[in-house]
């Protein structure tokens, strides 16, 4: 394991997030209202709400669903590493998650993905 001797934790998390039915149906039920909650307060929305374009697209293979969806359901979920109720704190590993979820299929999440993330901010 020589290669991950270089990679945060969370990047190695990330790679292996394989597809799961389970996490695609908590991502499209929870996904928009703790985005709504958290939209503009925290840096990294605008990545995560591309990413969940990118996984819901039918042209995304099934192996960068996955992680997507891995990424976006442990951002959505109320249980993870650090409690999103510490302030300043809480979501540092969501930060984490989503950014090397993002880095990870950098090559899937097209400009239609990030222009579709742009038009939800200019909503808000």
């Amino acid at each position: 394991m020589e290669k991950d001797r270089d990679k945060l934790p969370a990047e190695i998390a990330v790679e292996n997030f394989k597809y799961s039915e389970k996490n695609e149906q908590l991502v499209k039920k929870s996904f928009w209202s703790k985005t709504r909650k958290f939209a503009g307060k925290i840096p990294f929305t605008k990545d995560a709400v591309a990413m969940y374009y990118c996984a819901i697209d039918a042209k995304t293979p099934l192996w960068a669903k996955g992680i997507a969806f891995g990424a976006l359901a442990y951002f959505i979920s109320p249980i993870d590493a650090i409690p999103d109720a510490l302030i300043g704190l809480g979501l540092t590993d969501d930060a984490a998650i989503i950014a090397a979820g993002v880095r990870a299929i950098a090559g899937q999440v097209t400009e239609e993905h990030r222009q579709k993330s742009e038009e939800f901010f200019e909503k808000e």
